[in-house]
């Protein structure tokens, strides 16, 4: 990307939107990729597919805080520099801020009702967000029947048996390796 491509005028909102997804990164900010993507991909075109699916693949493979690398990637598509600075600033600020006033009110004084209330609801809407952002990344790369079977059959495996994923992740690079995938 060069300085004459950057769109400057674009940092409000990504910053903007990183920091309400930040808000709402309850169980960590993959949950939503699903917005994330609608909004980046399909409502502002900042980045295509191909660079959403490139900067989720490249922040997961990489060690340390990914989702922050992810909204990094994402921000320097659309501003360069300032834009990497504006989403992963935007995505770690505001959920760092309320995550560390809550711990501290909530060590505290453990024994209130909605300390516990927050833990047992907060669950089900995790779950839900990481289910919705699996769908979104299956939706997207599954061009073939097979794929569609290898993803099933994975999803199957990690729900009904112990199996540990670093085997199932080892059996889809051995499949890609092939040309399955």
């Amino acid at each position: 990307m060069t300085f004459a491509t950057l769109n400057l005028t674009a940092l409000p909102g990504l910053f903007g939107h990183f920091m309400l997804w930040s808000l709402l990164s309850i169980g960590g900010a993959i949950g939503l990729l699903p917005d994330m993507h609608r909004y980046l991909v399909d409502a502002q075109h900042w980045v295509t597919d191909e660079q959403f699916n490139a900067a989720l693949a490249l922040g997961q493979a990489s060690p340390g805080p990914n989702m922050i690398l992810f909204a990094a990637l994402l921000g320097w598509h659309v501003a360069g520099l300032i834009g990497a600075l504006a989403g992963a600033i935007g995505l770690i600020l505001p959920s760092t801020l309320i995550t560390l006033a809550y711990f501290r009110y909530s060590s505290s004084n453990p024994e209130h009702r909605w300390i516990r209330a927050i833990h047992d609801g907060l669950a089900p809407i995790t779950v839900g967000l990481l289910l919705s952002s699996g769908w979104l990344l299956a939706a997207h790369n599954v061009h073939a029947f097979l794929e569609g079977c290898i993803v099933a059959v994975v999803v199957a495996l990690n729900l009904w048996t112990r199996i540990n994923p670093l085997w199932l992740l080892l059996g889809g690079a051995a499949a890609g390796a092939l040309g399955l995938m």
